[in-house]
């Protein structure tokens, strides 16, 4: 017998409570006695204060927010003093300014608030970004569910380490994914000028959003007849905006492209599967992954935006690029909920399939780990403090996430579109 909504909505209430108490009770206490030991800095912590304090030197006072000057002021700012080469235990990235700079106009509103109510802000508006992305990738994935569910899957969500690390970083990558879930609902829904306005605006994280316009431009010259709205409105778009930013800023591309490359020599940019297996190994999966997907998409490029392929080889784009991008941020592990909506969608007929249930049940645990252990770690933190000592036992799983719900991903399109050459029938 399933369990109903009601019991799903407990379950869910329950493991957020328990993964946010964790972060409060034992993640963040170690992260701060580990501080103390070492000597290293802290201030706002904040990923969005280095993204604010460029746009609001930009804006009001006419700052490159790429230069050195305003670099050491975020790190004032960001880790309560500038960094010191000397001192070993220093943190190693700059938290330079290191975007395009037109996301100056996604910050301009709060750019003459002080930070502390910025932040306040933020902290609410993300979780209700949150919420409206798992409404908008329901939507896209064709998920029809009663409110009480769609109650517990936002839930869910929000107490999954993904959003409640974003959330208290306040990390644009919250602001981006309703973006891109907007554009591809938009998409199939063949509003493709608003879909194409806010795919170029979520390039605001580009190493997010360009895999996806890669995939949806290839899909737009399958049929360029009927979908060149899309293609129009993501150039102009994008035109607009770096147009905008050249204005506020001339020669901001050669700065940024500078600020890339040097964010690239002062932090570790391994992808997941360089860290699972070796670099060098990394890379060599990393191109068989990039290829398989690319084969993918040039096979599906002539399916319309309604059909169930389309919804299956946009939620495999997005997953297979968490596996290759060059970081490891829970945070931007939001983009696997279009495949998990998927697949949970199609569970019976994915449970048929004996590979299909093993790599589903690889991928449900590695889901189910950290809210479990995260609620068990919480109850034990009432009790003692000692278990700080185990901290990293919820964010086991971090890393090999993608790869379950991307293989199933794959899997279900093998079986039930690309091998037969037919388009897939929306269930």
């Amino acid at each position: 017998m399933r369990p109903a909504p009601a019991a799903w909505l407990l379950c869910a209430v329950l493991s957020a409570a328990g993964m946010w108490l964790y972060v409060s009770r034992v993640l963040v206490p170690h992260q701060k006695a580990e501080a103390a030991v070492l000597g290293n800095p802290r201030g706002n912590l904040s990923d969005l204060y280095p993204r604010w304090l460029g746009s609001r030197e930009l804006l009001l006072r006419g700052r490159d927010p790429y230069s050195s000057e305003v670099t050491r002021e975020i790190q004032i700012g960001y880790y309560g003093r500038p960094l010191d080469p000397a001192l070993p235990n220093d943190p190693h990235d700059q938290e330079a300014f290191a975007y395009p700079v037109y996301v100056a106009f996604l910050l301009a509103p709060t750019v003459r608030l002080p930070f502390a109510t910025v932040q306040d802000i933020m902290r609410w508006s993300l979780a209700a970004l949150t919420v409206l992305s798992v409404a908008l990738w329901l939507r896209a994935a064709n998920w029809r569910v009663s409110w009480l569910a769609f109650a517990a899957i936002a839930i869910f969500t929000l107490g999954t380490f993904w959003v409640v690390q974003g959330i208290r970083l306040q990390q644009l990558t919250l602001m981006v994914v309703p973006l891109i879930a907007g554009s591809v609902a938009l998409l199939i829904a063949n509003r493709q000028i608003g879909s194409g306005a806010l795919l170029a605006v979520a390039t605001v994280k580009p190493q997010i959003a360009v895999p996806l316009a890669a995939w949806l431009l290839l899909w737009s010259f399958g049929d360029v007849r009927s979908r060149w709205k899309f293609v129009s409105a993501f150039l102009l778009t994008l035109l607009v905006l770096v147009g905008a930013g050249e204005v506020l800023l001339p020669g901001w591309p050669r700065e940024f492209y500078a600020a890339l490359r040097a964010y690239r020599g002062y932090t570790r940019h391994l992808s997941p599967l360089d860290e699972l297996t070796t670099p060098k190994l990394g890379v060599v999966l990393a191109i068989v992954v990039i290829g398989s997907v690319a084969a993918v998409c040039w096979r599906a490029r002539q399916v319309s935006a309604d059909d169930d392929h389309f919804r299956w080889v946009t939620a495999l784009v997005l997953a297979a690029n968490l596996l290759v991008i060059p970081t490891v941020a829970p945070y931007n592990q939001l983009l696997l909920l279009p495949g998990i909506f998927l697949l949970l969608r199609g569970w019976k007929e994915n449970w048929a399939n004996r590979t299909s249930r093993i790599v589903l049940l690889l991928a449900a645990g590695c889901l189910i780990w950290p809210l479990l252990t995260a609620t068990l770690l919480t109850f034990i933190s009432f009790f003692t403090p000692a278990v700080q000592r185990l901290w990293q036992v919820p964010l086991w799983t971090s890393i090999p996430i993608p790869i379950p719900v991307t293989a199933s991903v794959a899997l279900w399109l093998y079986q039930y579109g690309l091998r037969s050459g037919r388009p897939m029938k929306t269930l």
